[in-house]
Formats: structure tokens, C-alpha cells, sequence
């Protein structure tokens, strides 16, 4: 059933899509980029209450040249999380690969991606985000539904130390390229409106589910929307953080575990965790991750959740079935 109760075709549903009766957590999922897609892909196999909650600050590429040129939100963190919603069968398949296409041409059509002109084409018409973000959930076919975190574009401002000097970048793109490491950022505006269905979400939600993905970019901004953060704080939901695989280049670089998760109390010193997820061969120094995850208020679970090829990506399965003994208080 998609999030608007249009039920799909009998024969669109692969055996290991999540089933058609509203079983499983309400589970909001937040960040951006892959980080977010490999997320959904995982939970949407768990649960088919699922909704993403999605960063708005990207400013390069397709997402940033409809940003600059129509005044939209930016769509590609958005089409993302549409895309990895999508099912297993020869509908989901086809229509995630069509929205994730992009065009190559030597004109003004290259780099764009087509999911990306479709969104801001029903937002346009719509003129509002979340009903084109629904209209295209239904296209797709998508078991979830995907929400931007605010109303309006964001910029994430980043301060970067450098050899002991710390200077000041404004826009997602800078703060990933610029050398050094990231210490604090902020967003412009500083009191951005969050979209109430973000909220509504978050505060309905029996789970709220933190990474993978950028640290900085991805995943900290939702705690700098002020009404997000609130919600974040005061639900009744329990709260997982998924480590990544590897140090953001331009972020993240040379981050153990536990270096995540003393920047997230930083940025949220009085958001309560509940579950922290790593995988086990990423983690050097248990004792010092679970401290830090104890700082927090959670308890450690270590898995094997990595693909199996050695690539810094998440397996889909495997995490799926981790999260799933999760929220079964199975682990």
C-alpha cells in the first residue's frame, strides 16, 4: 500500500518488498544523498511505515542549477530517496532507473537528471513540495513516502580548521571540497520553517533512524531546524544511529567510529540515543565506541552490515535483517 492508501497492482510486489497490510514500525529515516538511499533501501524490506526526511541544502549540480534558476528546493536528495523506495519488480526497477537518469549532451539539458526536472515539474504545476513529492511516490510506486526537512533552500554553512586556522565556507559543495576538517556548521536561514509533515512524522514515529551518510551535510542538519529539533528531542520514539562505513572525504577524514557519535552530542548534547549500529569491521576500539555510545544513552550493537565485495557501502539484506531484530528488541 503506498502512503496515500492507492493500493499497488497484485503482480508489482517482489517476495521481499515489505507487505501490503501496514505491518512493521512507523520508522522515519533521516539525511540525504547515498547515505539516506542505502537507509531506505534496508528498511523499506522492514517495515511499510516508512517515510524519509530529507536535507534541502544541496547546491552543485542539477539540483543546484534548478535551485538557482527557479527559487525550488533542491530535488536530487529527494529523487534519491524516491528512487531507493522503489520496488524489486520490473515497475520499481524500470521507474528508479528513469528518475535516476541523466542526460548527456553537449546543451543545457546535460547533467540534468530526470527525476529531478519531474519533481520541480509537478511542484510547479502543484504548487506545493510535499503533494509533487506524493504524485511522484505513487508514479514510482514507492513503499514510503519522502519529506523535505524544511520549507525553503538551505544553505549549511561550515567552519573548516586548517593547520590551526579555522575559516568560514558557505554552501554544501564548499564545506565537502574545502581542505580540513569541519568543527561546527549552521545553516542559513538560522530559523528555517520546517514542513509541519516532516514534524508530524518525526513525532508519530516509533522509531527515528540517523544515518548513514555525510556527518555534516547530510545528517546534522536536521538538528539545526529548529522546529525538527524539537520534535526530534521531545518524541516518544526510540532512536538509532547507523555509523558509516568510512570517513567523508572532505568531512569526515580520519573520523574513527566514535568520533561520529562525540560530534552528534556536540551539535545535540541533550539528544537521548538509543541504539547505536556499527559494523563490525569498521570498529577499532569497541570499548571506546561503546563509551562513547553509553555517553549518549545507547547501547552498542555491532554487525556484519557491509557489502561483501570490500566497498564502503552498505549490503541492503543484511542490514535490513539487523535493524529488523532491532526493532524486534531481538538485538
Amino acid at each position: 500500500m503506498t502512503d496515500d492508501g492507492v493500493a499497488a497492482p497484485a503482480d508489482t510486489r517482489a517476495d521481499d518488498d515489505p507487505p501490503a497490510d501496514g505491518r512493521g514500525p512507523r520508522v522515519v529515516a533521516l539525511g540525504g544523498g547515498h547515505g539516506l538511499f542505502a537507509s531506505l533501501s534496508a528498511l523499506r524490506m522492514v517495515t511499510d511505515e516508512l517515510t524519509a526526511v530529507v536535507t534541502v541544502a544541496d547546491d552543485g549540480g542539477s539540483s543546484g542549477r534548478l535551485r538557482r534558476e527557479l527559487g525550488v528546493l533542491p530535488p536530487g536528495d529527494l529523487r534519491m530517496a524516491l528512487a531507493a523506495l522503489c520496488g524489486d519488480d520490473e515497475w520499481g526497477s524500470t521507474w528508479s532507473e528513469v528518475v535516476q537518469h541523466r542526460f548527456r549532451s553537449e546543451g543545457d539539458l546535460h547533467g540534468h537528471a530526470v527525476g529531478n526536472l519531474l519533481i520541480v515539474a509537478l511542484w510547479e504545476l502543484l504548487g506545493d513540495p510535499v503533494a509533487g513529492l506524493d504524485w511522484v511516490g505513487r508514479l514510482l510506486g514507492a513503499h514510503g513516502r519522502v519529506l523535505p526537512m524544511a520549507s525553503v533552500p538551505l544553505d549549511i554553512v561550515a567552519e573548516v580548521e586548517l593547520d590551526g586556522v579555522i575559516s568560514t565556507v558557505r554552501g554544501q559543495v564548499a564545506c565537502a571540497l574545502t581542505p580540513g576538517r569541519v568543527q561546527a556548521i549552521s545553516l542559513v536561514p538560522e530559523d528555517p520553517p520546517a514542513r509541519p509533515e516532516a514534524v508530524a512524522a518525526v513525532s508519530e514515529a516509533d522509531w527515528v533512524v540517523f544515518g548513514p551518510g555525510s556527518w555534516f551535510t547530510s545528517v546534522l542538519p536536521h538538528l539545526k531546524v529548529p522546529e525538527l529539533a524539537r520534535a526530534l528531542h521531545a518524541t516518544r520514539a526510540r532512536r538509532l544511529v547507523t555509523l558509516n562505513l568510512a570517513p567523508q572525504a572532505g568531512e569526515t577524514d580520519d573520523f574513527s567510529p566514535q568520533q561520529h557519535l562525540e560530534v552528534l552530542r556536540q551539535h545535540a548534547p541533550d539528544l537521548s540515543i538509543d541504539v547505536v549500529l556499527a559494523d563490525t569491521g569498521v570498529v577499532d576500539d569497541p570499548d571506546a565506541l561503546e563509551k562513547a555510545a553509553a555517553a549518549l544513552g545507547a547501547r552498542l550493537v555491532m554487525a556484519d552490515v557491509a557489502s561483501g565485495d570490500g566497498s564502503p557501502r552498505h549490503d541492503p539484506r543484511r542490514l535490513a535483517s539487523v535493524l529488523d531484530e532491532i526493532f524486534l528488541r531481538k538485538r
